[in-house]
């Protein structure tokens, strides 16, 4: 079952890593950019694996079965 989650950001832009650990999907930012590194996340439909790719509204951010719309 995929998860469809809107984000609003605080702060534009922010860093990719950071909002898979805010969101919750990972349990700290070490963990975060080693999902990242191993290419599990993608930015608009690519793999990403720059950990600090900076996140705007508009992009989608896709991790396991979480697809987050950025606001």
């Amino acid at each position: 079952m995929t998860n469809n989650i809107d984000i609003t950001l605080t702060q534009s832009p922010t860093e990719l890593y950071k909002i898979l650990k805010f969101e919750g999907l990972v349990a700290s930012g070490a963990e975060a950019k080693q999902a990242i590194a191993d290419g599990l996340v993608e930015v608009n439909g690519q793999t990403e694996t720059r950990k600090r790719k900076k996140i705007v509204s508009g992009d989608i951010v896709s991790f396991v079965d979480n697809i987050l719309t950025i606001k």
